[in-house]
């Protein structure tokens, strides 16, 4: 079992949807953000002072960050379990691109996921287990409503990236998981989000969407299952139709809306890490049973 860590971000609100012009920092720069972040956090809680701090200076998505097994974070934990220095008291460890300018592999973003208003770096907090406990539970009380970040690390964020920053902030990764809750709400998409949640904080259960005129789902280890109707199929699952029926005919542009809406699901948890497998029904089986069975 790995051993236990505070998951954070420091989250970059960007002005006026402008892409950052770089997408990590060079080495030095990436130390001497890790040095502000380390300040910042200890000011709100000292007891980190005591803690390894390990920082990526390289920009993601949100949604990047939630992905099942935390993986982000995860390759920081694997990057620091490699980092010297280990028995020498606590350390602040960055990384960021190499000496020729190219970004290690860890620290790529996903091209897909750029563009978007919030970018976020991700950090962990490691150490003596009985210190991390108490010290994350006080950054999840105090990160919310607290974790604006100091003027001068945001000004070192911003020229290093080269973008516009209008807020930088700390948040942990469950402060993360319900801002993207209440933006997903205001999008209509919280019954995906039910999905996606489970998937980062239990991952063992099995979970549905299976609401009314949704597209159905089902998400088993990690892997979402949607049913793929055709026009008979999908007339029959939620019409309660037939082929041939005239009702399903007069239907057809619904039926293209809820082809857009499966789409745009299959985005959102392709976002999240979390592939799509397809499953075909034609409404000659129950698609319930075959989303049970497929895999």
């Amino acid at each position: 079992m790995a051993d236990p860590v505070f998951r954070g971000v420091f989250a970059l609100e960007l002005a006026g949807g402008q892409v950052p012009g770089r997408a990590a920092l060079t080495q030095d720069e990436a130390g001497a953000l890790a040095v502000a972040v380390g300040r910042d956090l200890a000011r709100l809680v000292p007891d980190i002072a005591s803690l390894d701090l390990v920082l990526a200076a390289a920009h993601f998505d949100p949604a990047e960050a939630l992905r099942p097994g935390w993986s982000l974070h995860r390759r920081l934990e694997e990057l620091h379990q490699r980092a010297p220095g280990g028995n020498e008291g606590p350390r602040v460890v960055a990384f960021g691109a190499d000496a020729a300018g190219e970004i290690p592999l860890p620290l790529q973003a996903d091209p897909a996921l750029t563009g978007g208003g919030l970018r976020i770096l991700p950090f962990i907090l490691a150490g003596d287990a009985q210190v991390l406990e108490v010290v994350s539970g006080a950054l999840e009380d105090q990160l919310l409503p607290q974790g604006m970040a100091g003027a001068d690390t945001a000004l070192l964020a911003q020229d290093g990236f080269q973008a516009r920053i209008e807020h930088a902030r700390y948040l942990s990764a469950h402060d993360l998981a319900a801002m993207m809750a209440m933006q997903y709400e205001n999008q209509g998409l919280t019954p995906l989000w039910n999905l996606v949640e489970a998937a980062l904080l239990s991952p063992a259960t099995v979970e549905w969407l299976d609401q009314g005129p949704e597209p159905l789902l089902r998400l088993e280890r990690g892997e979402a299952r949607m049913a793929l109707f055709d026009p008979a199929g999908w007339c029959a699952h939620y019409h309660g139709g037939t082929p041939g029926e005239g009702e399903c005919d007069r239907l057809q542009k619904v039926y293209e809306m809820f082809l857009a809406r499966q789409r745009q699901l299959a985005a959102v948890l392709e976002a999240h890490g979390i592939p799509v497998l397809y499953v075909h029904a034609d409404g000659r089986q129950d698609a319930r049973e075959l989303l049970s069975q497929a895999g």
